[in-house]
């Protein structure tokens, strides 16, 4: 991994930072529980998966090369099952829809 490349997932890691400490919706749910008596202390792991892309794929995303439509490859819905999210029209591989 290139310093380059290090330096873009810190900031990557800083960006997803900011955003949750500068949202509305998270500071509001906060400041409700700390009204019910309680102190917060949030904590989120983040993981960051990378797939170097190659000349071939570059011109060829996963989604259209294995026949499916869509805008995720084989690798993203990969990632969302992990993460227990489900995508609309997405199979878990014997062509049922996954549980949601």
């Amino acid at each position: 991994m290139t310093s380059r490349l290090r330096e873009l997932i810190q900031q990557l890691g800083e960006a997803i930072h900011e955003s949750v400490i500068e949202s509305e919706q998270i500071a509001g749910v906060v400041q409700d529980i700390r009204k019910h008596g309680f102190d917060v202390l949030l904590m989120l792991e983040a993981t960051i998966g990378l797939n170097e892309v190659t000349a071939k794929d570059a011109g060829d995303s996963g989604a259209e090369s294995s026949g499916e439509e869509g805008p995720f490859t084989q690798n993203d819905l990969h990632f969302l099952r992990s993460l227990r999210i489900s995508v609309e029209g997405d199979t878990d591989g014997d062509g049922e829809p996954q549980a949601e």
